[in-house]
């Protein structure tokens, strides 16, 4: 798929999912709390705990059960260590390419403040976009078209495209709103899956693609 880009296109990416699995960041905060309550047997802690997470148990009730530490005190620990985490192949190319050809990057992304800017830190990528919105610091999160009207405002442009992997709330605003929208497909790691049943066309992207390769920025 080519993307004809210049100074007047804005390239605008959702985060988790999109730009990486995150899978992997949950990942890497189970090593994290495994390593902190049991340092001695983290690696067997990590495999308990993540074969408790596939089955859908309630992984820090059962660490509560199991060892002196408050639930409260693992999610904290889950939001804000500083993950490992790294890019879907090809993405790092594909934003660099964005920035060579003179167009503009922005981030529209739900969650918290610090969790998600440890994140693109953690990827090495903070400096390539001109706008990271996030619904924390918003106050609104994905589909409220505010989240994209502030792009908009922020960086005027004649063309915009929206890459996300969320079919129930990535692309319905940016559609109404005359966006072009990319949808990312899962490449079966992804932690919500996109079930798109009884959903109105104007949910789906206008475009699909497997990974970012499929992407020629000319």
């Amino acid at each position: 798929m080519d993307i004809k880009v210049d100074k007047h296109t804005v390239i605008v990416f959702d985060l988790d999912d999109t730009l990486y699995n995150e899978i992997e960041y949950l990942k890497s905060a189970y090593k994290f709390i495994a390593n902190d309550l049991d340092p001695a047997n983290r690696k067997s802690l990590y495999r308990n705990m993540f074969a408790k997470y596939r089955k859908g148990d309630n992984i820090f009730q059962y660490l509560a059960n199991n060892y002196k530490v408050e639930v409260k005190d693992l999610i904290e620990a889950y939001r804000n260590h500083n993950p490992k985490i790294s890019l879907f192949d090809d993405a790092y190319q594909t934003l660099t390419d964005i920035k060579r050809k003179g167009g503009n990057l922005a981030i529209i992304t739900d969650g918290r403040v610090k969790t998600q800017m440890a994140k693109i830190e953690a990827l090495g990528i903070k400096g390539l976009f001109s706008e990271i919105i996030i619904s924390e610091a918003l106050g609104t999160e994905k589909p409220n078209e505010q989240n994209f009207k502030v792009v908009e405002e922020a960086m005027p442009a004649r063309i915009y495209y929206y890459i996300g992997d969320n079919i129930s709330k990535d692309f319905v605003s940016p559609n109404a709103m005359g966006w072009k929208t990319i949808g990312l497909m899962d490449n079966g790691l992804n932690i919500h899956c996109q079930v798109d049943e009884n959903l109105k066309e104007e949910f789906f992207p206008k475009f699909l693609i497997d990974s970012y390769k499929e992407l020629n920025i000319v």
